[in-house]
């Protein structure tokens, strides 16, 4: 009878006094840092009566059960094992209207929407709460690769962020040394026109796929000796920045490197060495034969054309392309220069006699003035270009 009447005075006590009840939170969602903790709020004034108060946090993307207050206390038995000791109440509080959940040793998972719902007899109610991760930009994979010249090689750079990839401004790898631009990632393409001459068309990024996973590393085919030395990879969004290197080292010899070696001794050995002395002892003897002129424009042709195929080879092995087109191109030439000043040059008759006359010098002079205005010309081109593509970097 006593427990019947004390029903009844809740009840009358629930509706003169609660007249309903309207639970608050935050309206702005909440930021936690990984491995801390996070208080999301929640609560009413007044108090709403204790019996048959039931309070259930729940996250709304799943329904899965965060915390559960039931029959005046706590049911860890019900909740996702996930929570399991990191979701807590303050039992002491529910009585004041405080509702509040308490989340422990926060993972990247537990980012999300949570409802705090509240039922009584009489009235429910329910509100939201968000928690996000704070903005984070983390950039790794540094190492160290050794590699021989010829290989193709990845320098790693992973970007570690809860930015979406479309809000990574830019990723840059540089190369610190000299600091070349050696590829750049910005709003979202890839600026394969960027990169410096030495890297153009044998540097990439892997898939895009691959790039909205963080994956910024960079794909370098037929390294060089050159190539040896530190990169950076930079990337920025906003106020957030951050970087990683790769060394790049002991590059060694390939099959190209021995076979130039070898050009350079052969060259050396039967056109200096061997045709040298046989064009000397004809010369000794005042012989004007055609084999003593068929020894001379072999000495003269032998090494230079040898040294032609060298710098071309070495040109396409180590980058160095307009070296090598100078140096190609002045071998090649330098033979009629060698044919003008040779002891035989009077063996030559009529238009072979004009023609070595008259462009010995003349071509020379045209090759290195064409060659040497040409790499200025790209040279400017290209730093002006890079300038204009990038505001974090500009390359001078």
């Amino acid at each position: 009878m006593e427990t019947a009447v004390m029903r009844r005075f809740y009840l009358f006590l629930s509706v003169v006094i609660c007249n309903g009840f309207h639970l608050h939170g935050p309206s702005d969602p909440l930021i936690f840092q990984l491995g801390g903790s996070v208080m999301l709020p929640c609560f009413v004034e007044p108090p709403p009566p204790m019996e048959e108060l039931e309070v259930e946090w729940k996250r709304t993307d799943s329904e899965t059960l965060v915390h559960l207050w039931q029959d005046r206390e706590s049911r860890p038995e019900s909740q996702n094992q996930r929570y399991h000791e990191r979701a807590h109440f303050f039992t002491e509080e529910i009585a004041h209207g405080n509702f509040s959940l308490f989340l422990t040793n926060v993972t990247r998972e537990d980012a999300g929407v949570y409802k705090c719902a509240v039922y009584t007899k009489l009235d429910s109610d329910e509100t939201l709460i968000e928690i996000k991760e704070t903005e984070r930009l983390i950039v790794s994979g540094g190492h160290v690769i050794s590699a021989y010249a010829g290989e193709d090689v990845t320098l790693n750079c992973f970007v570690d962020s809860n930015i979406p990839p479309e809000n990574i401004e830019e990723v840059t790898w540089k190369k610190m040394d000299e600091d070349i631009l050696v590829l750049l990632y910005q709003e979202s393409e890839v600026l394969t026109d960027s990169s410096h001459e030495r890297y153009r068309d044998r540097v990439e990024f892997f898939s895009a796929e691959e790039r909205n996973k963080g994956n910024f590393s960079l794909r370098m085919k037929s390294v060089r000796t050159e190539d040896k030395g530190l990169y950076i990879c930079l990337a920025f969004s906003g106020a957030l920045s951050d970087n990683t290197t790769v060394e790049v080292l002991q590059l060694g010899f390939s099959s190209i490197h021995i076979g130039i070696f070898v050009l350079c001794i052969l060259g050396f050995v039967i056109g200096s060495l061997i045709l040298g002395y046989l064009s000397f002892t004809s010369f000794k003897n005042n012989d004007d034969s055609r084999r003593a002129l068929a020894i001379q424009c072999a000495h003269v042709l032998s090494p230079n054309i040898t040294m032609f195929i060298v710098f071309i080879l070495w040109g396409v092995t180590e980058g160095f392309v307009t070296e090598a087109a100078t140096c190609s191109a002045l071998n090649f030439v330098r033979i009629l220069f060698l044919l003008w000043i040779a002891l035989h040059l009077k063996t030559f008759q009529d238009y072979p006699h004009q023609l070595i006359n008259r462009l010995a010098i003349s071509l020379q002079f045209a090759v290195i003035t064409l060659v040497a205005y040409l790499r200025e010309y790209t040279s400017n081109h290209y730093t002006i270009t890079i300038c204009k593509m990038s505001f974090h970097t500009c390359i001078k």
